[in-house]
């Protein structure tokens, strides 16, 4: 009579080790299923921060052939093409980040980014017309007034530079396209202001130098403004400013300051030899 209860607790303690090893296999995986999922996220950071933009792209491209579906990897994926300037391969990876079910609207914003830099303006207008007038970002006022600026807007163009500069801590990039914008219109002395805004912001943006120095020689203002520059940068914006006098019809100033930037330049100035060589020979 024990042999029957003997083999029913046996085959009992077997089920019970059996759905232990099973519960176990699941715990293992799902530890594991955590663990890649954590790797890969900090993988995709790498790709979208450090790493080269054409490694990330044919990182997320490879991963979406697994994942499809995910909507963080199509957005890496539209992330790393406009970062490698593949603009043309961008637009429709964001247009396809769009259609998708969980889409926000800053995914709009960056489909419209990545069409004003493939050169598709109109269609960039439409698409941050389709976003909802709630969605107030420094990146949205930014590409608007960028729209605004196309179209000859200026009043929009100045309303929405405003804006963005009041939605950023780092407002020195869009001080500097707005100025560029004042210099666009021939308002030479406001743009020189928002290069000196945007200097001030930061020290090293080589480009709002450059830009003050051309909004002050087509003022025919031909010195150096009092901004921080290092020898070579003082070279080179000597160099602008020289071109600027010439372009005014003022030669022989040009003629001076081109002297002054080779004597300046801590290296041989090739670009400013060769422009003080076809000034002479003329």
């Amino acid at each position: 009579m024990r042999h029957p209860i003997l083999v029913t607790l046996c085959l009992t303690g077997a089920a019970l080790i059996s759905g232990c090893d099973d519960k176990g296999d699941e715990a293992v995986e799902r530890a594991l299923q955590d663990v890649n999922a954590v790797d890969e996220t900090d993988l995709s950071d790498v790709m979208l921060t450090v790493a080269d933009p054409n490694e990330a792209v044919s990182y997320f491209r490879r991963t979406l052939g697994q994942h499809p579906d995910r909507i963080d990897l199509q957005r890496g994926l539209g992330v790393s093409l406009v970062r490698a300037r593949r603009y043309t391969e961008a637009v429709p990876a964001w247009q396809k980040v769009v259609k998708h079910k969980e889409a926000t609207d800053a995914d709009y914003v960056d489909l419209a980014d990545a069409q004003i830099r493939a050169g598709q303006w109109k269609e960039a207008e439409k698409t941050l017309d389709s976003i909802a007038p709630t969605h107030e970002t420094f990146k949205r006022y930014r590409l608007e007034a960028m729209i605004a600026d196309s179209n000859k807007e200026w009043n929009k163009s100045d309303s929405y530079y405003e804006t963005a500069v009041g939605l950023t801590t780092r407002p020195a990039g869009v001080m500097n396209n707005w100025g560029y914008s004042k210099l666009t219109r021939g308002d030479y002395a406001d743009a020189e202001r928002l290069f000196g805004d945007a200097i001030r912001q930061d020290r090293s943006l080589f480009t709002a130098k450059n830009n003050m120095v051309l909004a002050r020689g087509a003022q025919r203002k031909y010195t150096l403004p009092v901004i921080p520059m290092d020898q070579t940068e003082r070279a080179q914006l000597l160099h602008t400013l020289a071109l600027s006098a010439i372009k005014q019809g003022d030669t022989e100033t040009g003629k001076a300051l081109l002297r002054e930037a080779i004597e300046t330049h801590p290296q041989h100035f090739e670009a400013a030899v060769r422009s003080l060589r076809a000034l002479e020979q003329s």
